[in-house]
């Protein structure tokens, strides 16, 4: 799949638009941010809540396949949706979604969470299938109205996820006999190839970009072999018996994930905390990789890879970029302050929390689970505090989106 190059803002020669409508619903990354933000403050206390058996909540869906989707759809998926809508308008100079459709698409997003909690749960599936589509169709038109053909390929991204949760959804109702819990591996997979692919495109660029004489260039064929033994490994994860076939093809993956970061010279960020949370964030690949792999032969329980990827990797990459992308497309400096760079450790404490100390001893798993919750918690609830009013205020520079 080509992604074009990041940073997502529309170059110098375009003309600038004047502003227009509600701030909040100029650009996709406005709500959808903040809604993927919300999701990750509110959803992950309230399962270790329920978990440990503090409080009663029974969801439309079982508690742990709630709590999995929610994080995968509801936060990581919103971030996706947010990044895509800003990102086709300024690669092709048409608009994306706005005003009341951006509204109503942002409401839709929200009655599915809600019905998730309230509601019967055929309402709650027919709602949260039906927004990654409508969004795919929205990018698609743009794209070729644009005749920007080559793009067209990230609407994939979007069928592939709308796929995997409408078949969790037939899973959970009984309609399809396959545990739901793997369209729920499917939807993570996709997801960590995406940040793969993006990853191999932003992170030598914004190196380059803020390292005087750097020049990063990218070995084509070793990028196509690691993304390509990456899929290998991951597909068999997902859809393949357990076995030493999958261990090794993940184990080369997580080999090859080691020897690109280390080509991006991650030690030179040390001191540039925007650049150094992608680096860190992106390390947490090579590492879920690798414990998938021992999963493969019983030596780790799933869940440790599951977790370096869904909260090291996902989580770090998500809150390294909404803040990032935030601050270029509301006219901020491209630098983090303090709070911010406290959330991006506490991404990376609950990582380390969640994932390591169930392995040095499963009797640490609640004092991991909530550790791990708080950490998470305080970090997007210190991006709500900061980023809510920029985000509902128009662009510092008075331009539009």
């Amino acid at each position: 799949m080509k992604l074009p190059s990041i940073p997502i803002q529309p170059g110098a020669a375009q003309s600038v638009p004047p502003a227009r409508g509600l701030p909040l619903l100029r650009l996709g990354f406005r709500p959808f941010y903040l809604c993927a933000a919300l999701v990750a403050t509110l959803a992950v206390p309230l399962w270790v809540a329920v978990f440990l058996g503090r409080i009663s909540f029974e969801p439309s869906a079982p508690a742990m396949l709630w709590h999995a989707h929610e994080m995968l759809f509801g936060f990581a998926a919103t971030v996706i949706i947010g990044f895509l809508l800003t990102a086709v308008k300024a690669w092709t100079g048409l608009d994306t979604p706005r005003g009341p459709v951006l509204g109503a698409l942002a409401l839709l997003w929200l009655a599915a969470r809600i019905t998730a909690v309230v509601g019967p749960y055929p309402v709650y599936a027919v709602l949260d299938v039906a927004l990654l589509p409508l969004v795919a169709v929205a990018l698609i038109d743009v794209l070729v109205r644009a005749r920007n053909h080559r793009n067209l390929p990230l609407a994939l991204i979007l069928v592939l996820m709308s796929l995997a949760n409408l078949g969790f959804h037939l899973a959970v109702m009984g309609a399809i006999d396959i545990p739901p819990v793997q369209p729920l591996y499917a939807c993570l997979a996709l997801i960590v190839m995406v940040e793969c692919v993006i990853t191999g495109r932003v992170i030598p660029a914004f190196m380059n970009n803020a390292m005087p004489g750097l020049k990063l260039v990218t070995q084509r064929k070793f990028e196509l072999t690691t993304l390509a033994v990456t899929a290998v490994g991951l597909a068999m994860w997902v859809c393949a018996p357990a076995g030493w076939v999958a261990f090794a093809v993940l184990l080369l993956a997580a080999g090859l994930h080691v020897r690109r970061q280390w080509h991006w010279r991650p030690r030179m960020a040390g001191n540039r905390p925007i650049l150094w949370i992608l680096h860190t964030a992106y390390a947490w690949i090579a590492l879920g990789l690798a414990l998938l792999a021992l999963a493969e032969i019983g030596i780790v329980p799933v869940s440790a890879g599951v977790h370096a990827l869904a909260v090291g990797a996902t989580g770090g990459l998500i809150i390294g970029m909404i803040t990032r992308t935030a601050r270029g497309h509301t006219g901020r400096p491209l630098k983090a302050s303090k709070p911010e760079i406290l959330a991006y450790s506490l991404v990376m404490l609950a990582a380390a929390l969640r994932v390591l100390l169930p392995l040095v001893s499963p009797d640490l798993l609640a004092i991991s689970l909530v550790g791990a919750a708080l950490a998470w918690t305080a970090a997007f609830g210190i991006y709500l505090v900061i980023y809510t009013p920029w985000l509902m205020r128009a662009r510092l520079d008075g331009k539009d989106g």
